[in-house]
């Protein structure tokens, strides 16, 4: 098993076992704190109490001085033993004190216990399997797969939410009894002789809204600029070389600035970019690294590159993968970790200040939408979107534009936010394509949704975010950086900083047109103001035009294998018929087909007989 993930820690290795318990526990190592003092599996003075971890807790060394006083005695300066002393002496609640990513596990011998936690926000992940009997854990899926006792099946009851969203949000995963240990909870399994009790518990919630506080534009500028740069120097602890991931955008570029005046050497900072430079953000990084002085790298992929990358990928990311994005983290990382061990990205930023169009465009939707609705009845409303989606008067791109807007959709959640801004295929074709219920599609984002009635449209569309969209986000960054032996750190998802964030008023975040609005202002000093100001791109992919040319045949039509693990599964007829029209230029279906594809691959990887080969095609990278 820990064989398996040997590219999550390869610096070093540790098993530890209790056989009249049944207790085994193991562990991988990255060495970024305390090279050689960190070997785990890690007891206590007694050793009574073991323990496994993933993560960085970053205020550990503020927290030893207590620990110390209270009687624990260290043996090494690393985090993970103020993790095992925080536990003897606060039990659970010792989750409030830490600032940090973490994913750990102990064994308390004297309770016949063990303890499970993960992170607030999902940084770290935790994947486990449950049947009553065996209860096993791993920060990656296929790590449990290799267990002897442990047979799975693919979660057919998820691939609604897949085919929409791209990703499950709920604690279950794609294969059949492995669950996720959600962000924000722990989970405790106690040895009750001839039977195991397993009970998970929610210790943090992101906090909701409070009543408006009364500050002025620039003390809240103020506060999110202190904010910040505490968060990011805190990050900046380790023993080894540290980076930057650098796209040219807001978020990365002021985290590299902070960075910067933080440390005595330039930054090192990395970049990814496309051989077709109308989708390549390497001009915008260049600029940020000149003005900056950073000891800057880039990495050019193309399409081959891409393609056959693939199916390695998806391995990694143990399911199908979400984001074409997540094939160019990959590359970046592959690059930075022949210069670095540690690397600081801008992830979570738009999750905080509402950084991402679909919100605006949302707000401006339901406004309108309400409006609208106040003016024409319904069935008036529903024969103007009818006649608009079949009318030849309006060109295609009208017509499509305006099926985004609140004359194309209806007022619910459903249609006007989620199937407008994140589903690949929308109810109607889920229900002829694969027989699908509106629970099963939207039933995980809704939980969120719902949590909050009382809270207003921003409020809950960046709540909704957090707890499902962006905890998808985080595992592909851990996978992908972790896939090439690094660690990515995430200043923005400080859960200090993050309850700052949930505290400013709305027009902070979106005034007008503009988003993200305070960040921009509390980081004018250190960036170039067209840097700050230039329209987000969000990291876009030449797939839409891949897709179309030849070379990407052979990938496409793997759909259409009467073999393929699609064909048992999805109406064939209908997966052809899109494929048709794609290739004909009647229709675009990249989104839709990127969904299927990855699906597929990750069928024939951990479900068929080809995974050997596929992984074989991409086991070599070709950088330049």
């Amino acid at each position: 098993m820990t064989s398996a993930i040997r590219h999550r820690g390869p610096d070093d290795f540790g098993f530890f076992s209790r056989d009249q318990y049944g207790v085994y526990l193991g562990h991988r190592r990255l060495s970024i704190v305390d090279l050689s003092g960190g070997h785990q599996p890690m007891p206590n003075e007694d050793g009574s109490r073991h323990i496994v971890f993933n993560g960085e807790i970053f205020n550990h060394s503020a927290m030893r001085p207590e620990l110390e006083r209270a009687g624990h005695v260290y043996k090494t300066h690393c985090d993970t033993e103020t993790l095992l002393h925080s536990y003897e002496e606060y039990g659970p609640a010792s989750l409030r004190h830490f600032r940090g990513m973490f994913a750990y596990v102990i064994w308390d011998e004297p309770k016949r216990t063990l303890f499970a936690a993960r992170d607030r926000l999902g940084i770290k992940p935790f994947y486990y399997y449950w049947d009553g009997k065996l209860f096993a854990f791993a920060s990656e899926i296929k790590a449990l797969l290799e267990h002897p006792a442990i047979s799975t099946e693919p979660e057919d009851s998820l691939l609604p939410e897949y085919l929409a969203f791209g990703y499950s949000s709920g604690d279950r995963t794609m294969f059949r009894g492995i669950r996720k240990l959600m962000p924000g909870h722990h989970l405790t399994l106690r040895h009750l002789g001839d039977r195991l009790d397993l009970k998970i518990e929610r210790y943090w919630d992101v906090p909701e809204p409070a009543a408006p506080i009364k500050k002025s534009d620039a003390e809240w500028i103020h506060d999110v600029r202190q904010g910040l740069e505490e968060t990011v120097k805190l990050r900046l602890m380790a023993d080894v070389p540290l980076g930057t991931f650098l796209s040219g955008g807001l978020d990365s570029s002021a985290i590299t600035a902070l960075v910067g005046r933080m440390t005595k050497q330039p930054v090192k900072t990395f970049s990814v970019g496309y051989q077709e430079a109308q989708y390549s953000e390497l001009g915008y990084a260049s600029q940020v690294a000149k003005t900056l002085g950073t000891e800057h790298h880039e990495i050019v992929i193309g399409r081959d590159e891409f393609l056959s990358t693939l199916p390695r990928l998806i391995w990694h990311e143990d399911e199908p993968i979400t984001w074409p994005s997540s094939v160019s983290l990959f590359f970046v990382s592959h690059l930075a970790a022949q210069h670095v061990k540690v690397v600081l990205t801008g992830e979570g930023s738009d999750e905080l200040f509402g950084g991402y169009e679909r919100y605006r465009w949302n707000l401006h939707n339901a406004r309108a939408s309400a409006a609208y609705a106040a003016v024409l009845p319904s069935g008036l409303r529903r024969s103007v979107k009818d006649w608009i989606s079949a009318t030849n008067l309006l060109r295609a791109s009208a017509r499509r534009k305006i099926s985004h807007t609140f004359i194309g959709r209806d007022n619910s959640v459903e249609s006007l936010f989620l199937d407008n801004f994140y589903g690949a295929f929308a109810l109607e074709e889920q229900q002829e394509l694969l027989s699908s219920s509106p629970d099963q599609i939207y039933g995980n984002y809704l939980k969120y949704w719902n949590a909050r009635p009382q809270a207003d449209l921003l409020s809950r569309m960046l709540y909704s975010d957090q707890k499902t969209y962006l905890v998808e986000l985080l595992m592909k960054q851990d996978q992908m950086s972790m896939a090439t032996s690094i660690e990515s750190r995430v200043p923005f998802l400080d859960h200090q900083f993050l309850a700052l964030a949930m505290t400013l008023p709305d027009n902070m975040k979106i005034r007008g047109s503009e988003q993200k609005y305070v960040l921009k202002k509390a980081v004018e000093d250190l960036l170039p103001h067209d840097i700050i100001y230039r329209a987000k791109m969000g990291f876009p992919t030449p797939l839409r035009q891949w897709f179309r040319e030849p070379a990407s045949d052979f990938l496409l039509k793997s759909l259409l294998d009467p073999n393929s693990f699609l064909s048992s599964r999805l109406d064939m007829k209908m997966v052809r018929e899109l494929l048709d029209r794609h290739r004909g230029g009647l229709e675009d279906a990249t989104d839709r087909l990127w969904r299927l594809l990855n699906l597929e691959l990750w069928g024939q990887i951990f479900f068929g007989s080809k995974k050997d080969s596929l992984l074989e095609s991409s086991a070599h990278l070709t950088l330049r």
